[in-house]
């Protein structure tokens, strides 16, 4: 008798038993799935070593055929059909093991290799108990962010922050999320929503006359960052142009208190008119952390002035009303750190703990070519409850392009927790979360995203890129797609996967000159074939997957609008397998996310600036003419559209610079002016 037999004998015998113990999951009683997932914790990357050991060991092709199935069905955590369902109920026959007993077993099973049908088994019934119970973290990525969000001290299915949750992966838990919608009416002379008015609108709010931030919703209520055309506050009318980070109910949208930001005396280099607050900020019990217009880091209290109280060592507030924000800290990374921000200063912060990490936003002047300061730091590390400086990081340094916009990615890869910084160089960089020492972070891995024969040019005519996106996690791989500013119109993207347990640089090539010797770096091109130099493999490389279209035509060439991957501001929505990518020119691609393969491709005809979301297996997108595109998630493109066109398109009567979410089971879509909270509402059946 095998050892996996051994200790399942007993518990096989005892069906009362085992039926007590699925009724008992199936009511949920979480208190008990937390002990036993701390117990398993990080067995789901030893479990996909068993896998893969056994997929590329075995001889045997009806063991590889069940592998590969497996392999496949793990994606979607539907365990649905029968066969899934036994599948889940005899991995919770194994769980009866205990927690240290199945490590054991694992690595017992691990030193079986080749495989064997206990080999498959046990792994199988693992792998669908982690699954079918949450467990399945690097596998399931609604259960990855409704985890992360845990330990941020909000409600459940709150998301609050950019992505949900330091993955940045937009896949949030949500129940009848609404696939069509009408907006209602609004008042001619104040812009109003005429309560009531549309359908499966549940409250609607007045924002200014621009908004980038995309809304986040924690402990009963919603943030996002605007401008002050709403003129919230009294002693700020609508004709002072300001930043304004502004807070609503959850329940119902009405204001509670906005922050509000002067404009940077130095201009539209730095601060340009109108745009408002662009960063989305991040919460975490009591306490909410952004990045305003005058490139400071701000710390504030989320029950603002209501509460009578003034927390905090910061106390000089121009006011103390009602409806205004108390500020607990704030740095000012201009005057402290010497940065110099361009055009706006943009960074959605995350944390790992009590470190805060922050793009500096750090770029050129209005030459568009000078850096003012090449030693200001381009990425920081505070401690969020103080502010204080924990470290400096100017890697980038006078490689520099342009502009920092993008913003940080905190996950544990490879046993290890890494904070991804994407660079103003177009290098992704990637730091130990936790442990630094002189004031330095220590690097694990960096990646050059450009192939190294493209040209930074300023406009459409360049084909080196910057990064706008942030890094997106999903099965311990790294996905992220590179582009410019939107004002230098389409052109050339490329997206990446990659694999973050490499050291160094593990860029997919190395520049070389003609005779064969290392280059050093440059700023606008790392390799010129005109001088004989020329990219070569880099065996360090971590390259998973490199997409930059398909052709279509077969002449080999990327050269049809829909054979590109264009310029991306937007992150990547990862789930079943399937990788959304929405690119700047309008074309939404749907990938194969474990091998890049093009699945289907959507043209949205006009510019997106939207990141996906995706929810109960449909795809959201909006674009700048205020459609919301919804697909279903599917490889065939005859289930994902409709005669090739999305399931259902809804209009929200203004451009969409943001991202739609979900929190509590309510849709939020932030246009330029109004952030709409969209539900479901009973229908007459229903109500009976």
């Amino acid at each position: 008798m095998t050892f996996l037999q051994e200790k399942l004998g007993s518990i096989l015998i005892d069906r009362q038993r085992v039926d007590r113990l699925v009724e008992a999951l199936d009511n949920e009683q979480f208190k008990a799935r937390e002990r036993a997932s701390r117990q398993l914790a990080g067995l789901g990357g030893l479990i996909d070593e068993v896998l893969l050991a056994a997929r590329q060991q075995t001889k045997s092709a009806e063991v590889r055929r069940r592998l590969d199935a497996l392999l496949r069905e793990r994606d979607d955590g539907s365990y649905r059909s029968p066969l899934l369902r036994r599948r889940v109920r005899s991995a919770r026959i194994l769980e009866q093991i205990g927690g240290d007993q199945a490590k054991a077993l694992l690595k017992r099973l691990a030193a079986q290799m080749p495989a064997t049908p206990d080999v498959l088994t046990a792994a199988e019934s693992l792998r669908w108990l982690m699954l079918a119970k949450g467990y399945g973290h690097p596998l399931n990525p609604t259960r990855a962010a409704l985890a992360g969000v845990a330990t941020m001290k909000v409600g459940r299915l709150d998301w609050p922050q950019w992505g949900g949750w330091s993955g940045r992966n937009n896949t949030p838990l949500g129940k009848n999320i609404p696939t069509s919608w009408d907006v209602g009416e609004f008042d001619e002379d104040t812009g109003d929503w005429k309560k009531g008015s549309g359908r499966n609108i549940k409250w609607v709010a007045h924002l200014g006359s621009t908004a980038y931030g995309t809304p986040v919703v924690a402990g009963g209520r919603v943030f996002v960052g605007t401008n002050n055309g709403a003129a919230n506050v009294k002693r700020f009318p609508e004709t002072v142009d300001l930043g304004c980070l502004v807070c609503f109910r959850e329940s119902d949208g009405a204001f509670l208190w906005q922050h509000s930001n002067r404009k940077l005396a130095i201009g539209r280099v730095s601060d340009w008119p109108y745009q408002g607050v662009c960063s989305t900020p991040c919460v975490s019990g009591d306490r909410l952390w952004y990045v305003n217009n005058r490139c400071e880091v701000v710390c504030l209290d989320v029950e603002g002035f209501r509460d009578g109280e003034n927390d905090g060592p910061f106390k000089t507030e121009e006011s103390e009303a009602k409806d205004e924000a108390d500020v607990v800290w704030k740095l000012d990374m201009i005057r402290t750190l010497g940065v110099f921000p361009h055009n706006m200063s943009y960074c959605s912060v995350t944390c790992a703990g009590d470190i805060l990490f922050v793009n500096t936003s750090n770029g050129v002047d209005n030459s568009h070519v000078r850096m003012p300061n090449v030693k200001a730091p381009s990425f920081i590390a505070l401690d969020r409850n103080t502010g204080k400086l924990l470290w400096p990081d100017n890697s980038p340094g006078e490689f520099i392009v342009h502009g920092q916009w993008s913003s940080p990615t905190v996950a544990v890869l490879g046993g290890v927790p890494q904070v991804m910084f994407a660079g103003g160089d177009g290098w992704l960089y990637s730091f130990h979360a936790r442990q630094y020492s002189g004031g330095r972070p220590q690097l694990l891995w960096k990646f050059d995203c450009n192939p190294k024969s493209t040209k930074w040019t300023l406009g459409a005519n360049g084909t080196r890129n910057n990064i706008i996106a942030t890094p997106v996690i999903y099965k311990g791989l790294v996905y992220l797609a590179i582009g410019q500013d939107p004002e230098h119109g389409g052109g050339a993207g490329h997206l990446w996967c990659i694999d973050p347990t490499k050291r160094g640089d593990v860029s997919p090539t190395l520049a070389v000159d003609a005779k064969g010797k290392p280059l050093p770096r440059r700023r606008l091109q790392a390799v010129d074939p005109a001088r004989g130099e020329r990219a070569v493999a880099n065996p360090n490389s971590a390259a998973v997957w490199h997409y930059a279209g398909v052709d279509l035509n077969g002449n080999g060439k990327l050269d049809r609008f829909k054979e590109l991957m264009h310029r991306s501001v937007s992150n990547v929505a990862i789930k079943n397998g399937l990788l959304i990518a929405v690119d700047f020119s309008g074309l939404v691609h749907c990938l194969d996310a474990r091998t890049g393969k093009r699945h289907w491709i959507h043209d949205m005809l006009a510019e997106s600036w939207s990141s996906p979301l995706i929810v109960e297996e449909r795809i959201y997108v909006a674009d700048a003419d205020g459609d919301v595109a919804i697909f279903g998630l599917s490889a065939d493109p005859k289930v994902a559209m409709v005669f090739g066109k999305p399931l259902q398109t809804v209009n929200v009567e203004s451009s969409v610079y943001t991202t739609p979410i979900v929190a509590n089971n309510v849709l939020y879509v932030a246009t330029n002016d109004r952030l709409f909270a969209i539900q479901q509402k009973p229908t007459t059946a229903a109500k009976k």
